[in-house]
This record gives C-alpha cells, sequence and structure tokens, in this order.
C-alpha cells in the first residue's frame, strides 16, 4: 500500500487527476489516496492557495500527484508550484520528452530526458520592484561598485546560481543516466556571456562529470541548443540546465514529441517526490472532457517508477503507447486534424488505456 497526497489542481486538473487515478489503480498496485487542495479552490477555503496541511501531507507521505495549478500573472501569489518546489526543496524537475508512435510530430525517434534545476536562478524570486527604497540601495550599490547608471525607474530579478546547487543538479543528472542506462549528458548554458552565474554552473558541471567516466559528457550554449534540438533532436540524451533555460528548453521538447498533452514531469527532492504534468490548468476547458490526459497518465508512471512499481510502470507505458499508435481513442489534439469528429474525451482516453492494459495483462498470461 503506498500512502499519495493527491492534488487535483484547477482548471482541467481535477478531469486528468481522476483519469490517471483510475489507470494507477487498475494496474493492481494499491494506494491509500490523501486528498488535499491546492490552488484556486484552496484559495477560497483558505485564503491561501497553498495552505500548511497540504505541505504537510506531502512531507508524511513523501510522494503527492498533483494536477495543474493555475498562476496568476503580473500580481497576487507568485506561484504555487513555485513555492512547492522551494519549500519541500524539490531540486530536480525531471521531465522524459519521448516520442510516441501516432503523437503528431516531425521526428520519429526523440528520446530524451530534461533535467532541469528547480529552487535558484531567476525563478528564486529574489526581485526589486521598481521606486522602493530596497531598489534605490541596489542601484547605489551597482553605481558604487560598477560605474553603471541605471534609471530610478528600475525592476531587477536576481540570477542566483550556486556551487552547491549546481553541484547537486548535476550529480542527478548523472547518477539518473546511470540508473536509466543512457549514455550522454549534455550541460547547458550561457557562460560566455553570463560569466559569473552561467560560468560558475559550467564549471562545476565539467568538475562533476570528471567523476563519470562510464558517461558521455558534453556543454552547449543554450540558443545553439535550441538550433541543434530543432535541426537533430535526437542527437541529445540528458539535458541538465539552470531553471530558466530548463523552463522554455522542456516546452520546446514538449513540442518535438506532439505537444504538452503527451508531456510528463515530476519534482524531486531528497525527502520527497511530485509528479505532475508539464502543461497548464487551461481554465476554458475545465469541465468539458475534452483534454488530453496522456501527460497526467505518464506523469503517474513515472510516479510508479519512484515508488519501485517496475511492472506496473511499464504495463501503463506500453498501454498508453499502443492507445496512441492506433490513433481511435484519443483526444482532439492527437487526431490528423483538430475538429476530428472522432476524437473522444478525458475520460474515454483513460478506459481506452485501462482496456488496452487488460488485454495486455490476459495476452501475457494466455
Amino acid at each position: 500500500m503506498h500512502d499519495i497526497t493527491f492534488i487535483p489542481g484547477d482548471g482541467i486538473g481535477p478531469e486528468v487527476t481522476e483519469a490517471a487515478r483510475r489507470v494507477l489503480e487498475a494496474t493492481g498496485v494499491r494506494f491509500k489516496w490523501a486528498l488535499a487542495h491546492a490552488g484556486d479552490r484552496a484559495q477560497d477555503r483558505h485564503g491561501t492557495p497553498l495552505p500548511d496541511y497540504v505541505l504537510e501531507s506531502i512531507r508524511a507521505n513523501r510522494v503527492a500527484l498533483k494536477g495543474p495549478i493555475t498562476t496568476p500573472i503580473g500580481s497576487g501569489f507568485r506561484s504555487v508550484n513555485v513555492a512547492l518546489r522551494k519549500l519541500l526543496d524539490l531540486y530536480a524537475c525531471l521531465r522524459p520528452c519521448k516520442r510516441y508512435p501516432g503523437a503528431p510530430s516531425r521526428y520519429e525517434n526523440v528520446d530524451l530526458v530534461i533535467v532541469r534545476e528547480n529552487t535558484e536562478d531567476l525563478y528564486r524570486g529574489i526581485e526589486f520592484q521598481d521606486g522602493t527604497p530596497d531598489t534605490a540601495k541596489l542601484l547605489s550599490l551597482i553605481a558604487e561598485t560598477r560605474g553603471e547608471t541605471l534609471g530610478p525607474n528600475t525592476g531587477f530579478s536576481l540570477k542566483v546560481i550556486s556551487e552547491a546547487g549546481t553541484r547537486r543538479i548535476v550529480s542527478f543528472a548523472f547518477e539518473y543516466a546511470r540508473a536509466q542506462g543512457r549514455k550522454k549528458v549534455t550541460a547547458v548554458h550561457k557562460a560566455n556571456i553570463l560569466k559569473f552565474s552561467d560560468g560558475l554552473f559550467l564549471s562545476v558541471a565539467r568538475e562533476v562529470a570528471r567523476g563519470y567516466t562510464d558517461i558521455e559528457f558534453e556543454d552547449v550554449i543554450v540558443d545553439t541548443l535550441c538550433m541543434r534540438l530543432v535541426r537533430n533532436p535526437e542527437q541529445f540524451d540528458v539535458l541538465v540546465l539552470p531553471n530558466l533555460y530548463g523552463d522554455f528548453v522542456s516546452e520546446l521538447c514538449a513540442g518535438l514529441i506532439g505537444g504538452l498533452g503527451v508531456a510528463p514531469g515530476a519534482n524531486i527532492g531528497d525527502e520527497c517526490a511530485v509528479f505532475e504534468p508539464t502543461h497548464g490548468s487551461a481554465p476554458k476547458y475545465a469541465g468539458l472532457n475534452k483534454v488530453n490526459p496522456i501527460a497526467m497518465i505518464l506523469s503517474g508512471m513515472l510516479m510508479l517508477r519512484y515508488l519501485g512499481e517496475v511492472e506496473a510502470a511499464d504495463l501503463v507505458e506500453r498501454a498508453v503507447a499502443e492507445v496512441m499508435a492506433e490513433g481511435k481513442w484519443v483526444t482532439y489534439d492527437l487526431k490528423p486534424h483538430r475538429d476530428d469528429a472522432t476524437a473522444v474525451g478525458t475520460s474515454q482516453v483513460a478506459d481506452a488505456v485501462i482496456e488496452k492494459m487488460n488485454r495486455l495483462r490476459r495476452k501475457a498470461n494466455a
């Protein structure tokens, strides 16, 4: 029995998490779900989008399955997702990008993994609003130490890269590569321009790499990476990146494999882990039984692997792959044309995956 914190999320979150829960339970693995609300519903009930009991539940159970949560733009609570990663020290964002037959893509053999540092960089959230006394102090410091005079109406977001934070995320990437039988780790940076932040990231990555002689290592500038990914994504295996670049590049890689609807994710720390899809809450589709639950289902598959339920994880992944390859019981985004009248809904995809799992089991036992 696995105790799991279950966070439905906002918008389409309740629909896709319910689809994933049904698929996970159909594996035969036993779960005890601890329901917890974060996001808009928690704001309405508790006056905060991230109540303390949610964090306590995740710490107690050590694993959570989480739907997407709406992040306000420009004002309000910075981000529930960022807060969870920071407060639980979920320093590694794992985003496998694997192209399954049937997914709309220009590429055939994409199978790479994004390892994104989750707690530092610009997303650390150390910002200075224009026109405030603290910003005036910072402007004075810059003028005094760098000889740069900036205008008074200037805002700042600090790019924070530490030796310790870099060492643990690069080590995580190499350990993951070794455990999964992958052959190469690529460190992504902009050290040619950002000498003291990305320069530190690169120097530590190179140092860590020297301890893993069984795994190939390269480093690449982030803009060059984007060009190489578009031209030939098959050349990459495991990418390790600072927070901001990891956010952008993981979206790019989702586009290589068919879109955010098939891109799973996990946020992992030393004490606990939260599994969630890469996509957002898409509130305009809430309650319509329309959106693709496969990214959420595959996030559940990653959770099974994390829990050591490898056989069940393999079953889920194979069933999803076969449903996608057949192309009959899939949502509109996986059809050749988005207005295809044969597209099915969220719950019907889950039904199809469960039925495929049952058939695979019967075939294996025949």
